[in-house]
């Protein structure tokens, strides 16, 4: 029922952060600290992080797959023969 709740609120708490990806709220706080993530403090205390800009965080560093590796590879090589 949380993970229904979290999907649907476009702000997060750090706890639900925690609960949503499975980071340690320490390292959580260490991301905060170091600002290598974006977060929100509208009162200066409390700690919350917008959903989109979350998942838009965990989605960097994409690694290809094989198969587009080959794809790519493959692409290359055609556009090298034209």
């Amino acid at each position: 029922m949380e993970t229904n709740n979290i999907n649907t609120k476009q702000v997060l708490t750090l706890q639900e952060v925690s609960n949503y990806t499975g980071l340690s709220m320490s390292y959580l706080y260490k991301l905060t600290h170091k600002s290598e993530i974006t977060f929100y403090k509208p009162n200066g205390k409390k700690i919350y992080i917008d959903r989109l800009e979350l998942e838009a965080w965990l989605k960097r560093n994409r690694s290809k797959s094989r198969d587009e590796i080959e794809q790519d590879v493959t692409d290359s090589l055609t556009l090298k023969r034209n």
